[in-house]
């Protein structure tokens, strides 16, 4: 799969298949759509090109502070590398693009951008300025244009809008593994290691502070996870604090690691922290005393799941 940065720098003499979606999880339910697309394609002899846009348009349109996704653009840009895409093609979403019409769009864009063949799309997909096009407009200037328009049946989309719905909640209620069988793979969070108050490291459990750029990445329910991270192509597994830290009065939300059987200076270093067990609450404990020892069940239990 080859990954292009705005429409502007894509252009193919072979025509193409084309979809077009935030595809946010990468999810059963949209591989269920690019596998149709890939297959479609190849079949015909065509490209394969998912079109994305980044930022969100919400956060362009809205302003959406609030918006919460399951994958940063990289994460998603990793997952459908899995796919067997052709081209992803990542677009700045701006509100100048948004004021584009659906001809525009349709002419500019899938046509003599693309060279499109084929557009796969789902029933209920607007677009162009304040979303005037629609499915019968896509239909006439498919004829205009001669190529092929397919929608992707209602029950698909819907079983797709309600997967990333209740993956979202999934996470937000702390049930990691609903969340982790809709994706299909591990949720995952990717940060920066950081200076933290090493307050882990004198009471037996030192942690690596987790700081995660992407202010729109979806952070799942505070409490303590069972988790592994691949270091210097080593799964290595622990446990790991997302939470306010109340026992040291702690005022702000931070995410802490502890790997086990693992001693190494990890400050700096950019790591995917796979989430693969909720293990419990955040709770305020009345010492550290009693932090330290409900920190060493913590440890029993994730080992014993991490043996089975």
């Amino acid at each position: 799969m080859k990954t292009i940065i705005d429409i502007s720098n894509f252009s193919t003499e072979e025509k193409t298949f084309v979809t077009i979606g935030t595809f946010d999880g990468v999810h059963f339910g949209h591989q269920k759509i690019l596998e149709k697309l890939v297959s479609e394609a190849k079949e015909a002899g065509k490209k394969s090109v998912l079109l994305t846009f980044f930022p969100h348009p919400r956060m362009v349109l809205q302003k959406d502070a609030s918006i919460e996704l399951i994958n940063t653009i990289n994460e998603r840009e990793k997952l459908l590398k899995k796919t067997g895409l052709d081209y992803l093609i990542i677009h700045p979403f701006s509100r100048d693009f948004s004021r584009m019409t659906a001809l525009e769009f349709v002419r500019d864009v899938l046509v003599n951008q693309f060279n499109i063949s084929k557009l796969i799309i789902g029933y209920d997909h607007h677009f162009g300025k304040n979303r005037e096009g629609n499915i019968q407009q896509l239909t006439e200037y498919s004829h205009l244009y001669d190529f092929k328009v397919e929608e992707i049946p209602a029950q698909d989309i819907d079983d797709v809008s309600v997967s990333s719905t209740k993956i979202r909640r999934a996470l937000a209620n702390g049930n990691l593994k609903t969340a982790n069988n809709y994706l299909g793979y591990n949720f995952m969070l990717k940060g920066k290691v950081v200076n933290g108050k090493k307050l882990g490291g004198k009471i037996g459990y030192p942690t690596a502070n987790i700081d995660i750029e992407e202010d729109y990445k979806l952070i799942p329910k505070t409490g303590v996870y069972v988790i592994k991270s691949t270091i210097e192509n080593s799964t290595i597994f622990g446990m790991m604090n997302i939470g306010n830290r109340p026992t040291v009065n702690g005022n702000h939300q931070t995410i802490e690691v502890h790997f086990f059987d693992f001693n190494q200076d990890l400050y700096g270093k950019i790591l995917t922290i796979d989430l693969i067990y909720f293990l419990r609450d955040e709770e305020k404990f009345d010492s550290l005393d009693s932090l330290i020892l409900q920190l060493k069940k913590d440890e029993e239990t994730a080992r014993n799941y991490i043996k089975k």
